[in-house]
């Protein structure tokens, strides 16, 4: 269906590109689709811009709603994926997606770095996303990357817009610290 644009009934316009889509796929996958759709006056509505995602972002999101499943993206480098799985993250979060949601936090905990660990930590305590926040811990946690983590942009973004997950990770250190001695 996803690929049957004759029998669309809404399109959306993210950024310069339309995407066909069907009412009754969107409704059924997401509340927050289906609350939308069934108000008054946005029953009418065929087209709806969406603001504030990529376009390879709201296609992977169709791709999900559709298929229940990640579409590929070996097109994307290691860091343009990563970017892409987070803002996917926030967006399954905004759509009422939990197991996109959850795909993209597991992905996400795989694919953990010094320079994207603080971001992902930001966004698992943001998006609630308990086992990619214990990742991101973990990650930061082992003792031969805590300097370099601490030395990153990305930390001290984190650090200054949104201290309590790093209070979080620091905490559990020291608690392990603690019951180590």
């Amino acid at each position: 269906m996803l690929e049957d644009a004759s029998t669309e009934d809404v399109t959306f316009r993210v950024e310069r590109e339309t995407f066909a889509a069907h009412r009754a796929v969107l409704a059924a996958r997401s509340s927050i689709f289906q609350k939308q759709f069934s108000e008054p006056m946005k029953k009418k509505m065929s087209h709806i811009t969406i603001n504030r995602l990529e376009p390879v972002v709201f296609k992977a999101l169709l791709h999900f709603i559709y298929t229940d499943s990640l579409p590929t993206m070996d097109d994307l480098s290691r860091d343009e994926n990563n970017a892409v799985m987070q803002s996917l993250l926030a967006a399954a979060d905004q759509y009422d997606l939990e197991r996109l949601k959850l795909m993209c936090a597991r992905i996400l905990c795989t694919d953990l770095d010094v320079e994207n660990v603080a971001g992902a930590l930001w966004l698992a305590d943001k998006y609630n996303c308990q086992k990619l926040k214990e990742a991101c811990v973990d990650f930061m946690d082992s003792s031969n990357r805590v300097d370099d983590v601490v030395a990153s942009q990305g930390y001290q973004l984190l650090k200054r817009g949104s201290p309590t997950p790093l209070a979080d990770a620091w905490e559990k250190r020291s608690r392990a610290r603690i019951s180590f001695h």
